[in-house]
């Protein structure tokens, strides 16, 4: 219960998060906000990090992994702020969850694992729905399309996640990410540069805090319980950008989104059907 009670915590937090770069976005670029995001968030993180590992806090082996892994997550992330700073929250991030069902498709191709007619069935609810979503006979929607794009990136860093060693330790990997995501982003930032007003600061620390908040509480879901678990609790992100979405914005997801991402969550779901009866399964034998 502590497990499901962070992992759920940290996935209504999360839109919060975004809320406040939404709400940047109309006087910052949102490269620029991304940057900020690792930045501020290095303010809380690093001590952390130091306080648990001494100087020796950030990892030491599998570096480039670690430097690929922390440039898809950056890319996703410039991807999607870029889509929320011209459209609704809940209709970006119903398209943003296509990731984890190209993550699954991906890991076929890439890391050659077996394709199960559970992994073809979830392809089709995510395809159909983002189709759906994306609604491209209506005109191209270019704040969806970024925030399909936003997912594909999160599918890179899933894969590149799972190739790199599972041993890493989540303190040191998240440490590296805030610092690296940062320098790889500074000179974006620094082209598109704009002094925050006086108000802003407030933002950015909050930003920084409650993505530092969502990690640890995350790192911490994962070590009181078990993956197939917690992973269907991720979409309680969707209901919370519905909430700051029409609370902060007065954004209301129309029908067709509703349907879109109510069949890319079936999609999700039907993956972590899959692997939490293969687990099942083995641990009868």
């Amino acid at each position: 219960m502590t497990g499901i009670a962070l992992m759920a915590g940290a996935m209504l937090l999360v839109p919060n998060v975004d809320g406040i770069a939404k709400a940047l976005s109309a006087t910052h670029s949102p490269l620029y906000i991304s940057w900020a995001r690792y930045a501020f968030s290095c303010i809380f993180v690093l001590p952390w990090a130091i306080s648990r590992r001494g100087r020796h806090f950030l990892p030491r082996e599998q570096l480039p992994a670690h430097a690929l892994r922390t440039f898809f997550a950056a890319a996703s992330m410039c991807c999607f702020f870029a889509a929320i700073s011209f459209s609704p929250l809940a209709d970006v991030t119903s398209a943003y969850f296509v990731g984890p069902i190209v993550a699954a498709i991906l890991s076929v191709v890439l890391l050659g694992e077996a394709m199960t007619v559970r992994k073809v069935a979830a392809l089709a609810f995510g395809f159909i729905g983002a189709i759906i979503v994306v609604n491209p006979a209506g005109g191209v929607n270019t704040g969806l399309l970024l925030g399909v794009a936003a997912g594909v990136f999160f599918a890179l860093y899933i894969v590149a996640t799972r190739k790199a060693s599972r041993a890493s330790d989540p303190v040191g990997t998240l440490a590296f990410q805030c610092l690296f995501g940062s320098a790889i982003l500074t000179p974006l930032a620094v082209w598109n540069w704009s002094l925050p007003a006086p108000e802003e600061w407030g933002l950015l620390l909050l930003m920084g805090a409650i993505s530092a908040s969502c990690h640890f509480m995350t790192i911490s879901a994962f070590r009181h319980a078990e993956a197939s678990m917690l992973a269907p609790l991720s979409y309680l992100e969707l209901l919370g950008s519905v909430i700051v979405g029409y609370l902060v914005f007065g954004d209301i997801p129309d029908a067709r989104i509703g349907i879109g991402a109510a069949l890319i969550v079936a999609g999700g779901l039907i993956l972590v059907q899959r692997r939490s009866t293969a687990k099942a399964a083995s641990e009868i034998h």
